[in-house]
């Protein structure tokens, strides 16, 4: 079966990204790069004047994120295929991706064959998970849990680098109950350990300014 033709839109707000990117594909006979864009207003500018079929979109970019640009995108030109390219393989990120309509997650650490076999599974209509994303993705079937609003207020200020001794000053609590409510949001979200607690806060904020 010949690949289907395509037509690529790169979306990220690095230049070197792009530029790799449109390197790593260059020797690719069936892909044509059409165009570029370093944010979502000129990636919708862009898709509307390159005409690309298929729009491959970094998430974590400035302003408005690649998973809220997917679903204006995809808003505009329901045709349009959407795969998602990141550094974060957080399930939440995934889902929230597949939910905006994109068909595809692939990590940037990804190698160029595996991009490509990403590019070709989304043209043919279908979805395309990178092996680390699908693994966390599945490692659990029931949904994440919703957290309480205190247990979001205090992952809000972990992401903002707030230690437990000052969120328990902002908040009135005692340290104990604050450490009592970052273990919840541990249980809760699968998180293991401090570390991946700290990194998932970080990554949370960062993709609420973004949105």
């Amino acid at each position: 079966m010949n690949p289907m033709p395509v037509r690529l839109l790169i979306v990220d707000d690095h230049p070197m990204v792009r530029d790799g990117l449109r390197a790593r594909l260059a020797a690719v006979p069936h892909v044509e790069v059409v165009g570029e864009a370093g944010c979502a207003a000129d990636a919708i500018e862009r898709a509307a004047t390159c005409r690309p079929n298929l729009a491959l979109v970094d998430v974590g970019m400035k302003g408005t994120n690649g998973l809220d640009l997917a679903a204006q995108l995809l808003a505009r030109d329901p045709a349009l295929k959407v795969l998602m390219f990141s550094m974060y393989d957080n399930p939440e990120y995934v889902q929230r991706a597949l939910q905006a309509g994109a068909q595809g997650y692939v990590l940037k650490d990804a190698p160029a064959a595996e991009v490509l076999t990403a590019i070709d599974a989304v043209m043919r209509g279908g979805t395309y998970l990178s092996t680390g994303v699908s693994k966390r993705l599945f490692r659990s079937q029931a949904p994440r849990p919703m957290l309480s609003p205190r247990e979001s207020e205090i992952l809000g200020a972990l992401g903002r680098g707030a230690s437990s001794k000052q969120i328990a000053k902002a908040l009135d609590l005692s340290v104990r109950t604050v450490e009592a409510h970052r273990q919840n949001i541990k249980r809760k979200l699968e998180l293991d350990g401090q570390a991946e607690l700290i990194k998932y806060a970080v990554e949370r904020a960062r993709d609420d300014a973004s949105g």
